[in-house]
């Protein structure tokens, strides 16, 4: 059998296009901002993870642009070889001291950031525990360890508690949760995980990705934001986010760092990240530094949005995040939605299977710190008459 026939038998892609209904791939012609240029027309953008609307801050722009400069456009090797700046050092040594850890090592991707800390912590003969919905490069670190992975439903302690009593206690464990859920935009009950993960004697990990530059005092995330940043192991997230720029780290105590560092494939074989990108993410963190009521402007303007989406009628999932998903439970409809919403000049997240469980589809709005009143307002009203007309 050619082992491309599944590639042809695939069809759900054309299927969408096929009604006009293809959600994804849109060309922005502008830079990341509350209101963007895409595909010739002007959008409100609602769908952007660019929390703290950086990426378009003048002086962090400048930052990247020095970089280059003064570095080039690529490192062309591993940090292992001769791919460390002296600006990577700058960053994990920032980084270690906002995150109040001992260590940062810092990857091309968030999403390898993931990957590379859980198959080099978890080996042979341990467990890593997981929240069903945690993210996809969470699930794919579990896979490439070769350690053996148990679920627990999404956000329930007591099926985490039978997952630690299955663990032998011979074997080491680690429990990894999302701190924000990329999705519903809830938190994890950090409290009670470490509770039960200090009972059973595992550890914990938590990616912050969603929760960096948004919760915790100055926007030092979720464990700060319930005060257990000493019982969370082990911190990763992303650059792509908060930070407005590309790559991940994880935080750790010194040893652990040092651990992954020599011992994980993702970080030892692969090209670090090159000096634009360490360099705005560094400009982007000492921005936060500076600036600590950013993340208390973004959650006031979240929490307008949610009243004016509830005001109207609209049914969302409550949270304390500027991730807002709106309910629309079926594929079809949640493209058609989708597109009307874009046509009028609305940019939206269609989340459909596989990145929700079937019957659970949502719009995924998320909001900037940059965004105002007036648009929003906008926004709102367009999208109460698209759900509205469409019997939500």
């Amino acid at each position: 059998m050619d082992i491309f026939e599944k590639c042809r038998q695939y069809h759900l892609a054309d299927d969408y296009r096929a009604q006009d209904l293809f959600p994804y791939f849109r060309e922005l012609q502008s830079r990341q901002d509350t209101e963007v240029v895409m595909e010739g027309k002007r959008r409100i953008m609602l769908g952007s993870n660019n929390y703290l609307g950086l990426t378009v801050r003048e002086e962090i722009i400048e930052a990247g642009i020095k970089a280059l400069r003064d570095y080039g456009t690529g490192c062309s090797g591993s940090r292992l070889l001769n791919g460390t700046l002296v600006l990577h050092r700058k960053f994990e040594s920032e980084m270690a001291e906002f995150l109040g850890k001992g260590d940062v090592a810092t990857f091309p991707a968030g999403f390898q950031a993931n990957l590379g800390a859980i198959s080099a912590i978890v080996g042979r003969g341990d467990y890593v525990i997981c929240d069903r919905e945690n993210h996809a490069s969470i699930y794919d670190g579990c896979k490439l360890s070769y350690g053996k992975m148990l679920r627990f439903r999404h956000a329930d302690m007591a099926d985490l508690e039978k997952k630690l009593q299955a663990v032998p206690e011979t074997a080491g464990c680690l429990v990894v949760t999302d701190g924000v859920f990329s999705m519903g935009g809830d938190i994890a009950n950090l409290p009670e995980i470490c509770r039960l993960a200090k009972k059973y004697g595992a550890r914990v990990m938590v990616d912050d990705a969603h929760g960096l530059g948004i919760l915790g005092e100055g926007g030092r995330g979720t464990p700060n934001y319930f005060g257990v940043e000493d019982q969370v192991d082990v911190l990763t997230g992303t650059f792509s986010k908060s930070l407005a720029s590309l790559g991940g780290y994880v935080a750790a105590d010194a040893k652990v760092v040092d651990f992954i560092r020599c011992n994980s494939r993702p970080y030892m074989f692969a090209a670090s990240i090159p000096p634009a990108s360490i360099a705005v993410a560094t400009a982007a963190l000492e921005y936060l530094k500076a600036h600590p009521e950013l993340p208390g402007q973004l959650l006031d303007i979240s929490r307008y949005m949610r009243e004016q989406l509830k005001a109207r009628d609209i049914r969302i999932m409550d949270s304390n995040t500027p991730i807002i998903p709106i309910y629309t439970y079926e594929p079809i409809p949640t493209l058609q939605m989708q597109k009307e919403l874009y046509d009028r000049g609305v940019y939206v997240n269609a989340t459909i299977p596989p990145a929700c469980a079937p019957g659970e589809c949502l719009l995924r709005c998320s909001l900037m710190a940059s965004h105002t009143v007036p648009l929003i307002d906008e926004a709102v009203e367009i999208i109460a008459e698209v759900l509205h007309g469409a019997g939500l």
